[in-house]
């Protein structure tokens, strides 16, 4: 892991086990599920690259989103 501090859309610093929100709807690459805007997902895991985290939604396991997609819930 780097130090770099991970921040959401909005600048907010986000950590491990946090939970957040999608600010657009996303498509998800290789399923026909789209996931909606104001999906809350929780207990993100952080994978060492500024701007994406790991988490899961009900439909998909093992999601990797890009911060700017999201905000701190």
């Amino acid at each position: 892991m780097s130090d770099d501090i991970v921040r959401d859309s909005n600048g907010t610093e986000l950590n491990d086990s946090d939970s957040v929100t999608l600010i657009k709807d996303l498509k998800v690459k290789g399923t026909s599920t789209t996931l909606k805007r104001g999906t809350l997902v929780k207990n993100i895991r952080l994978t060492g690259k500024a701007g994406e985290v790991e988490c899961n939604t009900k439909q998909v396991k093992g999601l990797v989103l890009k911060t700017e997609f999201l905000k701190k819930a």
